[in-house]
């Protein structure tokens, strides 16, 4: 092989490489920050993965918050008013909206005991906003699913 042919094949292959080894890489670092949004029925029927980082959504079933007495650290119910409900744990301050029979996300870890254990709680910032993961459940619930 010609020593020029054999010298433009060597720059063409490790261009090659790093080109797949950068792609490699953003693949990578992309598939690190997927957070997928799972509903209470896929929460509840193990659809969800458990110790990865998601989010899940629904609504704050009434009756059951729970605060610790001396502490930041708070329990709640998520429901999808269907029937689907699981138990979230949270420890910090929780968004001024938050309440009872509110539609709120939680992102954090699902543990193999079906607890979620969230860090961070987002709740709607006003009367007209639901989030998009949220909206369809709202509807559901408000034209005639039953609220308990």
């Amino acid at each position: 092989m010609n020593p020029k042919r054999k010298q433009r094949l060597m720059v063409v292959l490790f261009l090659l490489a790093g080109a797949g080894a950068t792609a490699a890489l953003a693949l990578l670092a992309l598939n690190e920050n997927l957070n997928l949004f799972y509903p209470p029925d896929q929460i509840v029927g193990g659809e969800a993965p458990t110790e990865t980082r998601i989010r899940a959504g629904g609504m704050v079933m009434a009756g059951s918050v729970a605060r610790q007495a001396n502490g930041l650290d708070v329990s709640f119910v998520l429901t999808d008013y269907e029937g689907s409900d699981f138990e979230v744990r949270y420890s910090g301050i929780l968004p001024d909206l938050f309440r009872e029979g509110q539609g709120i996300l939680v992102q954090g870890q699902l543990g193999g005991d079906g607890v979620f254990k969230a860090d961070e709680v987002l709740a709607k910032h006003d009367e007209n906003y639901m989030p998009p993961e949220l909206a369809d459940m709202h509807q559901q619930t408000a034209a005639g699913g039953d609220a308990e």
